[in-house]
């Protein structure tokens, strides 16, 4: 029986997603950083600008596009310094036939990906 992704490989499918969607844009990766815990998951530039980005892999009932506001600002005064912009990218992942139950190694899965947020 397939088991279910531990917190690290939901977290590094979240980045793969992100840095596709990020390379398709046309950002530059400066850094990558794919340990949990460690903010922020890419440093990267587009038009000669800085962006931090933050990404975060959820799971039902968890909304992918809600984000901790408080670490969110910590980020950005981090970011600031470099006169970076800075940016929340929240993936939600589950199951490929029913998005509440977890993704499992070797199925299918769905996703909720709406893009960047771009914390101001």
């Amino acid at each position: 029986m397939n088991t279910a992704l531990t917190e690290q490989e939901l977290h590094n499918l979240a980045m793969n997603i992100v840095g596709e969607d990020l390379e398709s844009q046309g950002f530059e990766f400066l850094g990558v950083n794919s340990k949990l815990k460690r903010d922020p998951q890419f440093v990267a530039l587009k038009n000669k600008d800085l962006h931090f980005v933050i990404v975060r892999a959820t799971s039902y009932p968890q909304d992918a596009n809600t984000y901790d506001p408080v670490l969110m600002e910590t980020i950005k005064k981090h970011a600031d310094k470099f006169e970076a912009k800075t940016y929340y990218a929240g993936v939600g992942l589950g199951h490929g036939s029913d998005y509440a139950k977890p993704p499992r190694k070797d199925e299918d899965y769905t996703m909720v990906y709406n893009g960047l947020q771009e914390i101001s």
